[in-house]
């Protein structure tokens, strides 16, 4: 095997992994019960799908084409740093708009960090009051 062969098979791999990660991530989005386990799958495994289908393509550009793509680079690093952190303010914003977690779900150790300061609110309003 050249170096051209191996070069398109680890391009074509990559593609492929990408296009089986990105299944994964459908199926996640419509069997995961809750906005926050839907989240997850759609940031964690989309992004990596995504990372590995222009790592592909990026590899097999530079190996056949001899044309090292800057828009493939950015489009890496621009889905790497954008899809987590997107993911988190939609999962934080369902959070603090009281979206309901699914009932599978375990405890909500959130709750006391976030509530803490209304329910001592309540505790002296409560004291006024008597």
């Amino acid at each position: 095997m050249n170096v051209s062969a191996i070069g398109e098979f680890v391009g074509a791999f990559l593609i492929l992994l990408g296009g089986i990660m990105s299944v994964i991530s459908a199926f996640g989005l419509i069997r995961l019960p809750d906005v926050y386990t839907r989240s997850h799958a759609a940031t964690k495994s989309s992004t990596l799908a995504v990372l590995l289908t222009l790592s592909g393509a990026f590899i097999y550009f530079w190996l056949f084409e001899h044309f090292i793509s800057v828009r493939l680079l950015l489009g890496i690093v621009f889905v790497f740093l954008t899809a987590p952190v997107a993911g988190h303010l939609l999962v934080r914003a369902a959070y603090r708009s009281k979206v309901k977690l699914a009932d599978i779900s375990g405890t909500d150790d959130l709750y006391d960090v976030l509530h803490k300061e209304n329910d001592e609110k309540n505790e002296l309003a409560n004291k006024k009051e008597l």
